[in-house]
C-alpha cells in the first residue's frame, strides 16, 4: 500500500512539515514522487518512519538516529528487540519512581516511616538506568561486569550528603575547568583543583580507586563521543579533551 505525504502523516500523528524536513535530511526518503510532484511512501518507508519514532521515543537525537539506520549491519530485528529492552527499563524506571511518590505520600501522611536512603531510591534507579542504557556497555568492557555491579551498588547505598557533596564538587570541577580551558595551562593550581575535585567525584560512585581507572577514564572522555558531549555541552568545545590532558598530568 502505498501514501501520500498527507496520509502518512495522518496514519503516524507526526507533521507533514517534519516528514518535509526528514526528506531534506535524508533521514526518511519517499519511495517515489507522482507526476504531480508529491512524495508517495511505501510499506519499506512506512516500516522505516515506525523505527525513527521508536528511536524518537527514547529522546533520541536525529543525528543518532541517522547513524543508527545507516550503518551497513543495521538489523530492523534485532532493533526492534533493543527497543523492547529499552522500553521495559525505561518502564522499571518510571514504576521506581512511582513506588517512591506513593511511599512519600504515606509518609507525609504519618502512615509509615520512611529512611533518608528511601526517599532517593527512585531517583537513584532512574540514574543508573540511563547510565546504563547511554554507557553500560562500554564500561562492562573496559572495567568487567564485577567492577560495574559494585560501582552501581555503591550508586544506590548513596546518602543525601553524598550527592550534595557530588553536585558541589561537580561545579567546582567545571569552574575550575573553564579557566584551563582558557590559561592552557594544564600544571596550574585550577588544574589540580579539577583533577581532584573529578577524583573526589569519582570516590562517591567507584567501588574502589585506582590511577590506571583514572587514567582509562580520562581517555575515555575523549574517545567516546557521548561523554565528550556531557563535558563539552557544561563547560565548552574542548572541554572533554582539557579534562583528559588535566588527568594524565596528575594522575600518578
Amino acid at each position: 500500500m502505498e501514501y501520500t505525504i498527507k496520509k502518512i502523516a495522518e496514519l503516524s500523528g507526526i507533521s507533514t512539515r517534519t516528514l518535509r524536513y526528514y526528506d531534506e535530511i535524508d533521514l526518511l526518503k519517499p519511495a517515489r514522487i507522482n507526476s504531480s510532484g508529491y512524495r508517495i511512501y511505501g510499506k519499506k518507508e512506512v516500516d522505516k518512519l515506525q523505527q525513527i519514532l521508536f528511536y524518537r521515543s527514547l529522546e533520541m537525537k536525529l543525528e543518532e538516529i541517522q547513524k543508527i539506520l545507516a550503518a551497513p549491519d543495521y538489523d530492523p530485528k534485532h532493533a526492534l528487540q533493543v527497543h523492547h529492552q529499552q522500553l521495559l527499563d525505561k518502564r522499571r524506571q518510571l514504576d521506581h519512581l512511582i513506588l517512591t511518590v506513593e511511599k512519600t505520600l504515606r509518609y507525609q501522611k504519618g502512615e509509615i516511616s520512611m529512611t533518608d536512603n528511601e526517599k532517593f531510591v527512585g531517583f537513584k534507579q532512574e540514574k543508573l538506568q540511563e547510565n546504563e542504557q547511554t554507557h553500560g556497555k562500554e564500561i562492562r568492557e573496559k572495567y568487567g561486569e564485577n567492577t560495574v555491579t559494585a560501582s552501581n551498588q555503591k550508586w544506590l547505598n548513596l546518602s543525601e550528603d553524598d550527592f550534595i557533596g557530588m553536585e558541589i564538587a561537580e561545579k567546582e570541577l567545571i569552574i575550575a575547568l573553564k579557566i584551563v580551558m582558557e590559561t592552557k595551562n594544564y600544571g596550574s593550581q585550577e588544574a589540580e583543583t579539577v583533577f581532584l575535585k573529578h577524583k573526589e567525584w569519582l570516590n562517591y560512585t567507584s567501588p574502589s580507586y585506582s590511577p590506571e581507572m583514572h587514567r582509562g577514564l580520562g581517555q575515555m572522555y575523549v574517545e567516546d563521543e557521548r561523554f565528550a558531549t556531557y563535558y563539552n555541552e557544561r563547560a565548552g568545545a574542548q572541554a572533554a579533551e582539557t579534562l583528559n590532558k588535566i588527568i594524565q598530568h596528575f594522575v600518578k
